[in-house]
């Protein structure tokens, strides 16, 4: 037996074991430090590759000692995500409630797929559940299957999409297969995210077969455009819309998108991995307008809801759809006998982590205005970084500030886009993170606003580091 383990599994009777006791205090000194760290690495790869490798050893050492070898060797590798002025891939930082509900999981070491495994956690995630479509106002009997991010939960939803408009057209997937199968048509926004293409792959439609909508200059599709394309193609087809554009934050025209797509038989999918988000502020509700007459929905709670990653939820208005394109079923498996949930019905896994229950713990610690308070507040900072960018020269906001998404272009002295060498200087100088993207053919800095400890001074800080990165560059 590795000694050590039998040791410290024998003293959780006294207290807790030594290696938990010594995570705890990691947590102490790393958690804190989230308010002044560079946003930055100087750590390169191999470097960390070299000091946290070598040969698997004989004989395993001590489990505190593993510990704090890890968080030691991995510090200088570990970016500042979790901080306030991290504005990129629109990442949120957890809150201390959600960071506490996920170390409970991961001490509670539950499967969270069968009701008769863990009723607790069968129990958790039917009361999460209630609570995200009454925050999210979304049918009351669609059903919610909670995965590891937005990219499964798209996955999730479309290949309830995908079974059911072939079920309409006399086909059944589940035991038929695709081969044979009447095509599929997928159309989607000319600006929609990367995970509706890869869902596609991973779903058998194809990525290269998706018709592309056209969008306005905000990223928006037109549904129009949509209505047009709908009346020119027949068979089983499915529509993916978007609430809260990857770089602008705009949200489609949700009411005459579903018009369109219910006229001609089509399943409105939304993608909406933080924008969806945007119900739960009565300021910004008018944002996803008609968002409940789609079919199915994903967002994502590492992103805007600020819970640790693995928090996909993937929602689905017809669940005998959701059902049949997910569940298994086997001999040895023991199926909820009434009105209990069985969590492995709605996702594309059996063992599976209890994602619902630090999203439970943020819902219980915010409640229905302290959500609404978190997106305020982000949008109003995000408004703030925009104001304070604009105010410099040579420096162009290119969206609309309708949510927390600021995009941003700069231009040399003579008007070039210098924008990648901004962004390369920023992340060099390590105030604050914020990405690259593209925007109508030219290169742009994206800067989310979706932490809970963003403050005032985070933007305002972090404004004044870009633009001096852009004075210098110019």
């Amino acid at each position: 037996m590795t000694p050590g383990i039998c040791e410290t599994a024998g003293a959780v009777t006294d207290s807790l074991p030594a290696p938990l006791l010594r995570a705890v205090d990691h947590a102490r000194g790393f958690l804190p430090s989230l308010r002044d760290r560079p946003v930055t690495v100087d750590a390169t790869f191999a470097a960390l590759v070299s000091a946290l490798g070598g040969p698997l050893p004989e004989s395993g050492d001590e489990p505190a000692h593993v510990i704090d070898d890890l968080a030691a060797t991995a510090l200088p590798g570990l970016m500042a995500t979790a901080g306030p002025r991290y504005f990129g891939f629109v990442t949120g930082g957890s809150y201390p409630v959600a960071v506490a509900a996920d170390w409970l999981v991961s001490t509670w070491d539950q499967n969270a797929a069968l009701h008769v495994m863990s009723p607790a956690m069968s129990a958790i995630e039917a009361v999460t559940s209630h609570w995200i479509l009454d925050v999210l106002d979304l049918p009351r009997d669609a059903s919610v299957a909670f995965v590891t991010g937005a990219h499964m939960a798209n996955v999730t939803g479309l290949a309830a999409a995908r079974d059911e408009v072939l079920r309409r057209h006399g086909w059944d997937v589940e035991s038929r297969g695709l081969q044979g199968a009447p095509t599929v048509t997928v159309l989607a926004g000319a600006d929609a995210h990367s995970s509706i293409a890869a869902a596609t792959r991973l779903l058998g439609l194809g990525a290269d077969r998706i018709i592309c909508v056209p969008s306005d200059d905000q990223g928006r599709m037109r549904a129009d455009a949509l209505a047009l394309l709908l009346s020119s193609s027949a068979g089983p087809r499915i529509v993916c819309a978007q609430a809260g554009n990857v770089n602008t934050g705009a949200c489609d025209p949700f009411v005459p998108i579903a018009s369109a797509a219910r006229a001609h038989g089509a399943w409105l999918h939304v993608d909406g991995a933080f924008g969806l988000w945007a119900a739960a502020s009565p300021a910004r509700r008018h944002l996803v307008d008609g968002v409940a007459l789609a079919d199915s929905w994903t967002t994502d709670g590492h992103k805007w809801l600020n819970v640790p990653y693995d928090s996909g939820i993937a929602i689905v208005a017809h669940p005998s759809a959701h059902r049949a394109a997910m569940s298994q079923s086997a001999v040895y498996l023991t199926p909820a006998a009434n009105a209990e949930r069985d969590g492995m019905d709605w996702t594309p896994e059996a063992s599976r982590r209890a994602r619902a229950v630090p999203i439970y713990a943020v819902f219980r610690a915010l409640g229905r205005s302290g959500l609404a308070e978190l997106v305020d507040r982000c949008c109003r900072l995000a408004s703030r970084m925009a104001e304070k960018l604009r105010s410099a020269e040579g420096v162009r906001v290119l969206n609309d500030i309708v949510l927390n998404q600021v995009l941003v272009r700069f231009d040399s002295a003579d008007g070039a886009n210098v924008t990648p060498a901004v962004i390369a200087g920023v992340q060099r100088e390590g105030t604050c993170w914020c990405g690259p993207t593209g925007w109508q053919g030219e290169p742009a800095m994206r800067i989310s606003v979706s932490n809970w400890q963003t403050s005032e001074q985070d933007v305002d800080r972090s404004a004044d580091a870009i633009m001096g990165v852009h004075s210098r560059t110019r």
